[in-house]
Formats: structure tokens, sequence, C-alpha cells
């Protein structure tokens, strides 16, 4: 009953993402945001569906994208990884483990769609895509991570009320 709310809630990111966060850009790069509200969601204490909430988001965006779909699962499991990893160890700063989990998160992501890419015949200059491409994908990202985890954190706490609430 819990992840039902995952399904509006992602579907609406997802649209928000491909109809203005694409249009948001810095350089050639633009803000992930399913990427950083499933960070945010799975940093929460509480929160014990992030594997759900990284296979929904795994599966819209692989609608959107030219990226194939193995990529871009593996890219947003491994930020539910990277979540789950930093919260038991940074559970003091969860602003901190929210912007390490969106600097792996983004890192990883563009890795893997650059060799995602790559593989698929679209080879460009890896030092271009890393100007260009990631590191203002990453600003915008890290811009948009302080928001989006409270929002989260007020969704978690209203998805899991009376449960281990900091």
């Amino acid at each position: 009953m819990r992840n039902l709310v995952a399904l509006p809630l992602l579907g609406l990111a997802v649209m928000f993402q491909s109809s203005v966060m694409s249009h948001i850009t810095l350089l050639s790069g633009f803000a992930d945001l399913p990427l950083v509200m499933l960070a945010a969601w799975s940093i929460q204490p509480q929160v014990d569906s992030g594997w759900q909430w990284a296979f929904l988001t795994s599966i819209l965006v692989g609608f959107l994208t030219r990226v194939p779909w193995p990529v871009v699962g593996a890219g947003y499991f491994a930020v539910v990884v990277a979540a789950f990893l930093l919260r038991r160890r940074v559970w003091q700063a969860p602003l901190v483990a929210m912007f390490s989990v969106t600097v792996v998160g983004t890192l990883v992501m563009h890795m893997l769609t650059y060799a995602g890419l790559a593989v698929g015949g679209n080879l460009l200059p890896a030092q271009d895509v890393a100007s260009l491409v990631t590191l203002p994908s990453l600003l915008l990202n890290l811009l948009f991570a302080v928001p989006v985890y409270i929002l989260m954190r007020d969704l978690a706490r209203w998805v899991y009320p009376g449960e281990e609430n900091p």
C-alpha cells in the first residue's frame, strides 16, 4: 500500500523531467530529477522500498530515452545501493549523505550511459562529455538535491507515520 504513492509521484517526476527539466540546461548538461528523487527517497531511514522505486523509475525513464534499459536500470539501482550503504554509515548527517549519493549516482549514471552509447556506436570524446555534460549535470543535480530531499523527507514521514522519524 505504501508503494502506491510511487507510481503517480514518479510518473509526474518523469513527465516534469521530459517537459521542463530537460530545457533547464547548463552547457549541455541537465538535471536528472528522477535520480535525485530516488536518492532522496532511498536515503530516508524509515524507507525500505527503494528497490521498488528504482525498478519503477527505470521502466518509466527507459521509455523516454535512447539509452538501453539495462543501462538505465543499473544506474538507478546503483543509486539505491549507494543510498543504503551511506544511510548506515552517515546517519548523523543526512544532507552529506544526500550530496554523496547524488554525486555517486550522477557519475555512475553518466559513465554507464556513455558506455552504453559507445557500445551502440555513438562514441563521443570522453573529455568533452565530462566537461560539457557530466560536470554541469552534476552541478544542477546538487542544486536540486536540497529541495528534493526536504520534500521526500516530508513524504516519507507522511507515508511511514510513527516509524523512526528523527
